[in-house]
């Protein structure tokens, strides 16, 4: 009876273990912490000496709601799902693409916003660049951020072109501008963005993407309880204009 006793025990205890999960650590050790590149305006950026951007306000007010404080990783787009896996961070977030390879390497949350693949060029230069076609020229100069999409959609749709890469999402931008590179591949928000703080910039095929997309958050894999509950606080931002007082805030309205 003792030994079946101890059995019952060890199982319990077994089963205590196994339900432990990501969600009760970070209310346990009081932070959320957060993982973004800071280099996807106006998601997620430097501000001088801080983050700033859409994201970067949306995981204040998750880490405010669930009591807690948050604390910024900042990683990159290479490196993004193997510091999830790493438990380098407890969420990634700032313009993250929702996609089919994301999703069979962590948990995606529920889209927040629509948008396409286009391109930002200099002033003047929107209708040389609104097609795929007329990009995917050997004379063109294409412009991207490593380990992204938009390496991915160069890579796919750009292949007669001459490709420039940049660590820093940043940089590309200022490298359109200065005319080191004429088209860089971007999203609909960025490239709005950028036209509208830059006199010498200009989005092209924004009204009408080549592609369709959401942007989401990542959960490390299998950490449900925390995926359900990002997703709930994301539904109660839309219920209470919390999300829309933050995207006019952030430009992106």
């Amino acid at each position: 009876m003792k030994t079946l006793i101890l059995g019952l025990s060890l199982g319990l205890m077994t089963v205590g273990v196994a339900h432990a999960d990501r969600l009760d650590d970070i209310q346990k050790e009081g932070v959320l912490r957060v993982g973004t590149t800071g280099d996807y305006r106006p998601f997620s950026y430097h501000d001088g000496e801080t983050l700033s951007g859409y994201d970067i306000d949306v995981a204040k007010h998750m880490a405010d709601q669930l009591g807690v404080k948050v604390e910024f990783v900042e990683t990159t787009w290479k490196g993004l799902l193997d510091g999830l896996a790493q438990d380098q961070y407890d969420i990634a977030m700032g313009g993250i693409t929702r996609k089919m390879q994301r999703q069979l390497n962590a948990e995606q949350t529920q889209g927040y916003m629509t948008f396409g693949k286009c391109f930002l060029v200099a002033k003047g230069n929107a209708e040389k660049y609104d097609t795929l076609e007329e990009a995917n020229q050997a004379s063109t100069k294409v412009g991207y951020n490593i380990g992204g999409t938009n390496e991915l959609f160069a890579k796919e749709h750009l292949t007669s072109a001459k490709f420039t890469t940049y660590e820093n999402n940043l940089d590309v931008p200022e490298a359109v501008a200065e005319g080191k590179v004429d088209v860089m591949v971007t999203e609909t928000p960025e490239a709005l963005y950028y036209q509208s703080i830059d006199k010498r910039l200009e989005a092209s095929s924004c009204a009408d993407p080549f592609t369709k997309s959401q942007f989401g958050y990542l959960i490390p894999k299998g950490e449900q309880r925390l995926l359900n509950t990002v997703d709930f606080i994301m539904d109660e931002m839309k219920l209470k204009g919390v999300e829309e007082d933050l995207m006019e805030k952030n430009a992106l309205k």
